[in-house]
């Protein structure tokens, strides 16, 4: 176990720029502290950690420039997670970023019937000072059965840039997957996405206005076999299930996707080694195999690889003959 953590001591001292004139003070600070995010600033601000002129403002009240802005805040625990000793599987790690391969069959974050064994328990066990920050520096996430890379942030400042690059699209992420059917040629999904209108659990393809929000989905072809394809996929939007409700509404679902392929289909003349393998494999057969972005402290473009895990290899083996 490791000893508790004091909570970090922010203290910050500034003026007002001119050119800020008659912008709100939530903005103001937000162009001020590129490394703190904005609710985090108005928290401050609401919690009185914030003087302007020696006084306590509202974050709507306009400022005029030459204000003197002083910060005292704590950087509180943002997780109240058991740290627990899980084995990761880093690909890359230095002072600002972390980048696991994470195994199917993980959480990602705890929930409910989830509270232990997740990446974020694993985590917090690696780097302690992880609890200072929202979902222990987790930036993005990965379904249960999903397998692949993803970036955990280390400080608040690499947290606050690579959930702005995630919103900008600036972060590459290709996957590999095998689907059912034998695609003719790669092409791009353009569909909108929202909650399911009678499964709330689930997500689908919404053509009704303002119900979906934009998704676009980028696909080429690998390999191509009588009754399955081996395609690349690479997201330009970051939906809840994109890749898995995208295949299905295409017709070619993801082989082993229990809630968007509908029930396991058995091609014609299969082998008794096909028949088994298929009935065995009882995730979605999707890996995030690359992952890109810019770092967060330097700027400089980085970008990771990570193989296909062994059931999609013995899988692919199996359908390939």
């Amino acid at each position: 176990m490791y000893p508790p953590r004091m909570a970090k001591i922010i203290q910050h001292e500034t003026i007002i720029p001119e050119d800020l004139a008659g912008l709100r003070l939530d903005q103001a600070l937000a162009k001020l502290f590129p490394q703190y995010s904005r609710s985090r600033l108005k928290t401050w601000l609401d919690n009185k950690k914030i003087k302007v002129n020696d006084e306590y403002w509202q974050p709507k009240n306009k400022v005029s420039g030459n204000e003197k802005i002083i910060i005292e805040a704590k950087l509180e625990e943002e997780t109240k997670h058991c740290a627990e000793s899980i084995k990761l599987e880093i690909i890359y790690e230095d002072d600002d970023i972390i980048i696991v391969n994470k195994p199917p069959g993980m959480v990602v974050h705890p929930a409910i019937g989830n509270r232990n064994n997740t990446l974020l328990n694993a985590l917090l066990h690696h780097s302690p000072q992880l609890k200072e920050l929202p979902r222990a520096g987790i930036v993005h996430r990965l379904d249960k059965d999903t397998s692949g890379l993803l970036m955990i942030a280390k400080t608040l400042e690499a947290h606050t840039n690579l959930v702005k690059q995630l919103q900008d699209r600036k972060i590459l992420r290709e996957y590999k997957t095998i689907v059912q059917g034998s695609l003719i040629s790669g092409n791009t999904i353009d569909a909108p996405i929202g909650r399911h209108p009678r499964q709330r659990i689930k997500m689908a393809v919404v053509d009704m206005p303002n119900k979906g929000k934009p998704a676009i989905t980028h696909y080429r072809i690998i390999e191509r076999f009588q009754n399955y394809t081996y395609i690349k996929v690479k997201l330009e939007t970051g939906r809840t299930h994109q890749i898995r409700v995208h295949m299905a509404h295409i017709h070619h679902p993801i082989v082993g996707d229990q809630a968007y392929g509908g029930r396991l289909k058995l091609p014609k003349g299969a082998s008794a080694e096909l028949i088994d393998a298929l009935q065995q494999f009882k995730r979605q057969a999707l890996h995030a195999y690359k992952l890109g972005l810019k770092h967060p402290l330097t700027g400089e473009f980085m970008s990771w690889e990570a193989d296909i895990p062994e059931d999609m290899k013995i899988l692919l083996s199996i359908i390939s003959h």
